[in-house]
């Protein structure tokens, strides 16, 4: 109820309110919905390792001051085929369009971490990049963390940048020696102030300089790296179509790019002050207590699956059915809620119950715990498993 109300109240407008729509894209598993998570500063979205946990569009709202940031946080960009293939709803190949339809700026998240995709955008990223080239676009570099030999980064930027970064020819020189097992160095292109400095992450540019001329500086901290990255003006074609797509890898008309490991929140809040920046003077959409468009019923249904979808195998968790049963405010206002989990097989009844019921139990426990750091109050979750009728 406080919920509905909360959608339903008039924004309370600030004197001068600011305002900005994210659509955050990318291939499946990119961790959209762990960054959205991170710049909202609290868990409202499903996260989990299996792809497509993000079934459907939602939203999140962060407001700070005067601004209000929106993020449009999307199902991984798929193609029909695998949608077909996998029984996906249609929603998920719909939902990242539409984002962009409403999208200020758009980020495309890769995770630099899988060596089988980082090395390209995803034809259906490039797709919506391109139907969209009038929407600004950041590249975020994801998963960082996980990345020993740091030199990579630099190859990587220049293969999804195609080159080129907010008009400009990117140039990569590089001294280290790829085959030195010390090269776990950082990338040493510009990075946020010292003092935040994280010692395994960096942005390529400063978020309090984004405003301030060109995105590279190659001659800031050269004492401390061993290779830099120089742009020259260079003025390219801002529309390509079907035929240009086919031969690209990377996108050559992103304005900005930054690196980050979204699961431990390295460098995120770089990435939030820039987005703070970028928004436009504007009417505030959201009340600013509204956290999120999902209905809490909606988040607790989520955060279940997350947890069927870690702890069962392959295909099994996608059979599972959601039906909640209780939903009622107990006498000292925590919050009981009990569902039933319906799955096809009895072997899949087995494996979610788990041996002694260990695995159910741990997904109650896991699932309780991240909904009261949603709702802000005591949760007692009961789950139930039954083979469909």
């Amino acid at each position: 109820e406080e919920q509905d109300r909360l959608l339903r109240y008039q924004p309370d407008q600030p004197q001068n309110p600011k305002v900005l729509r994210i659509a955050v894209i990318g291939a499946p598993n990119a961790g959209k919905s762990t960054l959205s998570n991170q710049l909202l500063g609290r868990k409202v979205f499903p996260v989990s390792r299996k792809v497509h946990t993000t079934r459907c569009k939602a939203w999140g709202v962060v407001t700070y001051e005067d601004t209000q940031l929106i993020i449009l946080d999307t199902p991984g960009l798929t193609s029909p085929f695998k949608a077909k293939r996998h029984k996906l709803e249609e929603a998920m190949l719909t939902d990242p369009w539409d984002s962009m339809k409403h999208a200020d700026l758009v980020l495309v998240l890769v995770d630099v971490s899988d060596h089988w995709t980082r090395n390209c955008l995803s034809k259906e990223v490039l797709k919506c990049l391109s139907q969209f080239p009038q929407i600004p676009s950041v590249l975020v570099l994801n998963k960082v963390d996980l990345l020993k030999k740091k030199f990579i980064l630099l190859q990587l930027v220049t293969e999804l940048t195609e080159g080129f970064v907010n008009g400009k020819k990117l140039e990569v020189k590089s001294a280290f020696n790829h085959n030195s097992s010390s090269s776990a160095k950082s990338p040493p292109t510009q990075a946020s102030p010292p003092e935040n400095r994280a010692p395994e992450s960096r942005c390529l540019q400063k978020a309090d300089q984004a405003q301030e001329g060109s995105v590279w500086d190659n001659s800031r901290d050269t004492r401390d790296s061993e290779s830099s990255l120089v742009t020259e003006a260079a003025g390219g074609p801002k529309h390509y179509g079907p035929r240009d797509i086919k031969n690209m890898r990377g996108w050559p008309c992103f304005q900005e790019i930054f690196m980050l490991a979204a699961l431990h929140g390295e460098e995120v809040d770089t990435l939030k002050r820039y987005l703070l920046m970028q928004a436009k003077p504007g009417p505030w959409e959201f009340h600013s207590g509204v956290l999120t468009g999902q209905s809490p019923q909606e988040i607790c249904d989520n955060i279940i699956r997350e947890k069927i979808l870690e702890y069962l195998p392959l295909e099994v968790p996608y059979g599972v059915v959601q039906v909640t049963e209780m939903w009622e405010e107990g006498p000292s206002g925590e919050l009981l809620i009990v569902q039933n989990l319906l799955v096809p097989r009895k072997s899949h009844m087995m494996m979610l119950i788990g041996r002694g019921g260990k695995v159910i139990s741990r997904i109650a426990q896991e699932a309780g715990q991240d909904l009261m750091n949603a709702f802000l109050c005591d949760v007692r979750l009961k789950l139930k498993v039954e083979v469909k009728s």
